[in-house]
């Protein structure tokens, strides 16, 4: 990263990599948390919850990807083994051991709540002292809020076929 870049950042740059690496392996986390969801998923309205669950999956990818990007801009390493990830998350993993569409919603809602309180926090933290990662978590919280009204609907819908 560019010297001036970095000193531009009106916080301490080693915590926000830290922070920036604990929402990188809840991002990873998430993605395979929709992927594998949507591989194992079964009961009613399989299909649209599928094409949900991909949808978000890809997006959960995206993040990472940024989130990786602006660790790097910041002069800082990404958590480089997946070993890694349960240790530092915020958001934990629910495992799909029950497949059933209401159990896979209900984690997948249940992730998304985290997550949009992860960016929250972290748009707090760099509001007017960092624009570029106070940018990126804003888009991405736009993101996370979005995949809550998602599911959300999908349980209502779920509900309401009875």
């Amino acid at each position: 990263m560019g010297t001036k870049g970095r000193s531009i950042v009106g916080l301490d740059v080693d915590e926000l990599i830290k922070v920036l690496n604990k929402a990188l392996a809840d991002e990873w986390l998430a993605y395979y948390q929709y992927w594998i969801g949507s591989k194992v998923l079964v009961g009613p309205m399989k299909g649209e919850v599928t094409t949900e669950l991909i949808e978000h999956a890809t997006d959960e990818l995206r993040h990472a990807d940024m989130l990786v990007q602006r660790i790097i801009q910041l002069g800082g390493t990404p958590i480089l083994t997946p070993a890694e990830w349960m240790k530092l998350t915020n958001c934990g993993y629910d495992i799909p051991s029950d497949p059933h569409v209401k159990k896979i919603l209900e984690q997948n809602i249940k992730g998304e709540q985290c997550a949009i309180d992860v960016y929250d926090k972290l748009m707090k933290m760099t509001q007017g002292k960092d624009p570029i990662t106070y940018q990126m978590a804003f888009e991405i919280l736009r993101d996370e809020v979005e995949h809550e009204e998602d599911l959300q609907g999908l349980e209502e819908d779920l509900v309401n076929m009875k």
